[in-house]
């Protein structure tokens, strides 16, 4: 009866530090996700900056030929 008990408190207890393991792997691939998905919004923030600045300086380029005319 008593090794009963104990063998319903281990396993008890191995199913509460499997459930812990599990949480803290998923939040852990959560967190990852999270931070790779901020790194891809910055690359791309990143990426239309510089177009942006591309297309300004073409325009700049652009209005000098003009001027020079």
């Amino acid at each position: 009866m008593i090794m009963d008990m104990m063998m319903l408190v281990l396993m008890v207890m191995m199913m509460v530090v499997l459930v812990k393991i599990t949480t803290m792997m998923i939040i852990g691939v959560l967190i990852i996700d999270v931070m790779m998905m901020m790194m891809m919004m910055m690359m791309m923030m990143m990426m239309m900056m510089m177009m942006m600045m591309m297309m300004m300086m073409m325009m700049m380029m652009m209005m000098m030929m003009m001027m020079m005319r």
